[in-house]
């Protein structure tokens, strides 16, 4: 799974750090989320979702939705 949550935090001027402050989880599990390698519970996806301002499908692609991207 590729996410997005990056972009959209640098979009919104948010740090990992205040990014899990928000959420309610370490930075690390920020990091492990913007990387990839942690896929995250419907709750955790729509808390990180909330925070930015988005939807959960702006911020998640499974690797075979890669090419469906317009």
């Amino acid at each position: 799974m590729r996410t997005a949550i990056k972009e959209h935090r640098a979009r919104v001027n948010l740090t990992q750090e205040q990014l899990a402050e928000k959420v309610g989880v370490r930075r690390e599990t920020i990091v492990f989320l913007e990387k990839g390698k942690y896929n995250p519970s419907l709750r955790l996806a729509h808390d990180v979702a909330s925070a930015l301002g988005v939807r959960i499908d702006d911020l998640f692609f499974f690797d075979d939705e890669a090419g469906k991207q317009e």
